[in-house]
C-alpha cells in the first residue's frame, strides 16, 4: 500500500510539472520541478533557519547555524562565477542598507519565532500539514501584500546605497564571504563550549571531562548536512533556470494582492502593484510569476516529504497560539517588505551573491530572534 501510495506522489508530481510546463512554458514547469526538490529538501531534513536560530539560542545548540553557514558557502562558491560570467543575464539578490532594512529585520527576527518559521518554514511546515503555519500562511500574504504597497514609503526615509563585493572580483568577493561564514561558525562554536563549560563546572575534574566530550558538538546531524548541499545545489540550479536567487516572500504577495483584486481592490494608483512589472503579475496567471510557481512546487514537495513514510503527526496548538501566529504571520509578510526578503531572499540571497545587505539582515534578524524566543516561551506557557 505505501509503495501504491508513494507511485501515486511521483506521478502527481510528474503530472502537475507537465501541467505547469503546457500551461506557462518550459521555464516555469523546471521552476515548478525544482520547488518540489526545495520542498522536499526542506521537510525531509527539517531545515529550519528558525529553529536552527532558537536552538543556538536557547540551548547554545550550533549545529543549525554551522549547517546554514556552510549552505551560504557552497550556494556562493557555486554561484558567484556565474553572476560575475552572466551580469546582463543572471542578476544577483542585492540591496540598498536602507532604515527600513534595519527595522524590517528585526521585526521579521522577532516574529518567525512566534510564527516557528521563516517564510520557507511557514510554506514547507503548511505543505507538511502543520496547522501553525496552516494559520500563518494567509496572514503572511496578507501582510506581505499591505507591505510591499508601503515599501516604496519606507525606502524613502534613507539609507546607504547598496554594497556590492562581487565589484572586488568573484575570487575576492568569495573569500570575504566564505571568511564571513566561518567568523558565525567560529563564534557559534565558541559559545557552544563556553556553554558547555558553564554547566559542567560544578562536576569533579573527571566526569566534567568526559560530560565535556560527550556533549560536544563536533558530529553533525546528518540531515543538516545533507540538506545544506542539496539546497546549494538547487539554489545554484534556480539561479541558472530563473535568472534571479531562489525568493519566497514576492509570491506570496502576489497571492494576498490577487485575492485583494478579486475582492474589488484596485492596484491604480498604488505605489508598488500599480506599477510596471508589478501591476502586470495581477494580470497574469499565477504559474507565470516564477516565485509563485517555486512555492507552489515547494508545497507539494514538503506535502510528499512529510507522508512519503506515513502520515505525519503534529501537536495541537492552543488557540492562543495560534491567535499570536497569525498575528506573527502579519508581522512577518509587512517586515519581510521593509528588509527586501525573509532569510531566503535576504539572508541566503543577500549573502550568496555578494552583497552586504544579507549580512546586516542577518545581524537584525538574529538579534530580534532573541526578543521573539523569550516572547514565544510567554506565549507558549
Amino acid at each position: 500500500m505505501r509503495l501504491l501510495i508513494r507511485l501515486l506522489f511521483v506521478l502527481g508530481g510528474l503530472a502537475g510539472v507537465l501541467a505547469v510546463t503546457l500551461a506557462a512554458g518550459l521555464r516555469q514547469g523546471l521552476l515548478a520541478l525544482l520547488g518540489i526538490g526545495f520542498g522536499a529538501a526542506l521537510q525531509g531534513a527539517r531545515f529550519g533557519f528558525t529553529t536552527g536560530w532558537r536552538d543556538y539560542i536557547e540551548r547554545r545548540d550550533p549545529q543549525g547555524l554551522w549547517a546554514q553557514m556552510l549552505l551560504l558557502a557552497l550556494a556562493a562558491a557555486l554561484t558567484l562565477p556565474l553572476l560575475a560570467a552572466n551580469p546582463g543575464e543572471l542578476v544577483g539578490a542585492v540591496a540598498p542598507l536602507t532604515v527600513s532594512l534595519v527595522l524590517g529585520a528585526f521585526l521579521f527576527g522577532a516574529a518567525m519565532q512566534l510564527a516557528d518559521g521563516c517564510g520557507s518554514g511557514t510554506l514547507y511546515k503548511a505543505g507538511a500539514g502543520a496547522p501553525l503555519s496552516v494559520v500563518v500562511l494567509p496572514t503572511f500574504a496578507i501582510g506581505s501584500f499591505v507591505g510591499a504597497s508601503h515599501q516604496p514609503a519606507w525606502i524613502a526615509l534613507g539609507g546607504l546605497p547598496a554594497v556590492d563585493l562581487l565589484v572586488l572580483g568573484w575570487p575576492l568577493a568569495l573569500l570575504l564571504t566564505v571568511a564571513g561564514c566561518a567568523l558565525v561558525a567560529w563564534l557559534a562554536a565558541r559559545g557552544a563550549r563556553q556553554n558547555s563549560r558553564a554547566r559542567l563546572s560544578g562536576e569533579p575534574a573527571a566526569l566534567r571531562s568526559a560530560l565535556d566530550a560527550a556533549s560536544g558538538y563536533g558530529g553533525w546531524a546528518r540531515r543538516w548536512w545533507i540538506g545544506a548541499l542539496v539546497l546549494a545545489v538547487l539554489y545554484t540550479a534556480h539561479l541558472v533556470v530563473a535568472g534571479q536567487p531562489w525568493g519566497i516572500v514576492y509570491g506570496i504577495g502576489v497571492w494576498g494582492a490577487k485575492v485583494a483584486a478579486a475582492l474589488g481592490w484596485s492596484p491604480v494608483g498604488d505605489p508598488f502593484w500599480g506599477s510596471a512589472p508589478h501591476a502586470a503579475r495581477l494580470t497574469e496567471p499565477v504559474l507565470a510569476d516564477v516565485t509563485s510557481v517555486t512555492n507552489l512546487g515547494l508545497i507539494y514537495g514538503a506535502l510528499v516529504a512529510a507522508r512519503w513514510n506515513g502520515a505525519a503527526a503534529f501537536a495541537t496548538p492552543s488557540a492562543r497560539r495560534l491567535i499570536a501566529a497569525s498575528v506573527a504571520g502579519l508581522v512577518m509578510g509587512y517586515s519581510s517588505r521593509m528588509a527586501f526578503g525573509c532569510n531566503v531572499g535576504a539572508f541566503f540571497g543577500g549573502v550568496a551573491s555578494a552583497s552586504v545587505h544579507g549580512w546586516v539582515w542577518f545581524a537584525l534578524a538574529f538579534a530580534g530572534s532573541i526578543v521573539g524566543v523569550r516572547i514565544r516561551r510567554r506565549v507558549a506557557g
